[in-house]
């Protein structure tokens, strides 16, 4: 079991976070019941394997048919069901020859919410970077019973870099624009429709020594859903920066945090507080409109954290990283509510804003789920019978014997074994009676 450190003055909400690791396990935690209760894993899907270690994640869960899109280090993406882990369907960005090199690994993916048709259900479009600023958008339908998955549409591909390299790709709220940066590669955001590149940040100037900071953004998040006009970008110089479009090229706020590489960051719903996570563990809140540090997330933690993410709904974030813990925080107080030990490195997390910890909608949801996947399977079935209608032959249907013939012949049963026992006893007696009359007669 895995060990697990807990607040009993604060507990857990009730929550549902998937973690995914380094030799490509998906873990499932959760914290159920009404009240604040103890994080617990429920579930682990897939096998390890280092070479499927998984690089980015992107959910959508939705109220009905849910989906969890996964890129791993093999160049494989995945569609699953984020309820059970069943695979929908899966594809390589590279081909069939298995050969990906370092530099084209999967640094950015998005599975878009936004449902454009009837047919959305029984689809999905994904957005991928790879580290050589290769981005591609592509529409792929579910696979029936009979066929594999195939694409509607040859997917849209550009280029986000000439040189450098992309370490994230983010999608604003609308799923309208896309932001991309990295090491060499300044932040820009492209318009996805058509494909275009619209903003392009410019290079702080030098210092009051001269010396110029080499361009190495590690994460970035978009401010509101509502605008993309401003996004909060960390360095690997440990900065942090805010940029707005419609104002200027070049940041409008900057701001050091500590000593290390800023490597995780995430926006609160309120629209002016960031997260940032760093590569000496340490977890603060900022208000990102003067920079000024609301608060230290308190909590032992070391290892570099990978991913922080904010509850759409309780008010908790979570973060995780190589120190192997999943850790859960109150956003007002800053305590640590829970830790939960995994085992693996952690690569990153997301959350399950439909969950709500009652057994019995837990049971709807899943019964739901069930039985969409069960209308399908029988309408490909009727047609199935439709077609052999002809062939079929009729079955002769065997009678139940009644209980009446049952008890008679058990009846019968026993006599016969009776009668039989007490012909064995008389033959016994009678070849006794003639050993004796032998022996008799001998003397």
């Amino acid at each position: 079991m895995p060990r697990v450190i807990t607040n009993e003055t604060y507990g857990c909400p009730p929550i549902r976070a998937l973690t995914f690791d380094s030799l490509g396990l998906i873990k499932v935690t959760e914290a159920r019941g009404k009240e604040r209760g103890t994080p617990t894993v429920v579930n682990t899907w897939g096998e390890m394997n280092a070479s499927r270690c998984v690089l980015a994640a992107s959910m959508d869960d939705r109220p009905s048919n849910p989906l969890l899109a996964v890129a791993r280090k093999d160049g494989n993406v995945e569609v699953l069901n984020p309820c059970n882990g069943d695979l929908h369907f899966a594809y390589s960005l590279f081909g069939d020859d298995g050969s990906l090199p370092e530099d084209e690994e999967v640094s950015g993916l998005h599975l878009f919410r936004k449902q454009k048709d009837d047919q959305a259900e029984r689809s999905c479009t994904l957005l991928t970077c790879t580290k050589k600023g290769d981005v591609s958008l592509r529409t792929v339908q579910f696979p029936n019973a009979r066929a594999d998955s195939t694409d509607e549409a040859a997917p849209k591909t550009w280029k986000a870099c000439g040189s450098g390299e992309v370490l994230f790709g983010k999608v604003d709220g609308s799923e309208n624009f896309g932001l991309f940066g990295g090491k060499r590669v300044e932040v820009n955001i492209w318009d996805l429709e058509q494909c275009t590149k619209i903003w392009s940040a410019k290079s702080p100037p030098k210092d009051n020594l001269g010396i110029f900071t080499p361009t190495w953004f590690t994460c970035a998040a978009f401010l509101s859903n509502e605008d993309h006009r401003k996004f909060a970008t960390g360095t690997k110089s440990h900065q942090v920066r805010l940029y707005d479009v419609s104002a200027q090229r070049r940041p409008v706020l900057s701001f050091d945090f500590h000593e290390t590489a800023i490597t995780a960051i995430t926006e609160d719903p309120d629209g002016h507080t960031v997260y940032v996570g760093n590569a000496s563990a340490d977890l603060a809140a900022f208000d990102i409109r003067t920079g000024k540090l609301l608060g230290n997330f308190l909590g032992k933690c070391s290892g570099s954290i990978r991913s922080v993410v904010r509850h759409p709904h309780h008010q908790v974030i979570a973060s995780c990283g190589l120190d192997r813990y999943l850790r859960v925080y109150d956003v007002k107080t800053r305590q640590l509510i829970s830790a939960v030990f995994l085992k693996q490195h952690l690569t990153g997390l997301v959350f399950d804003s439909g969950f709500s910890g009652e057994v019995e909608t837990e049971i709807a949801v899943a019964n739901t789920v069930v039985e969409a996947e069960t209308e399908e399977k029988m309408t490909i079935l009727e047609d199935d019978d439709e077609e052999d209608e002809d062939i079929t032959e009729e079955v002769p249907v065997k009678k139940k014997k009644s209980k009446k013939e049952k008890r008679s012949r058990d009846k019968v049963s026993e006599k016969g074994e009776k009668i039989d026992q007490v012909r064995s006893k008389k033959i016994r007696d009678h070849k006794k009676k003639t050993k004796k009359v032998k022996l008799t007669q001998e003397d």
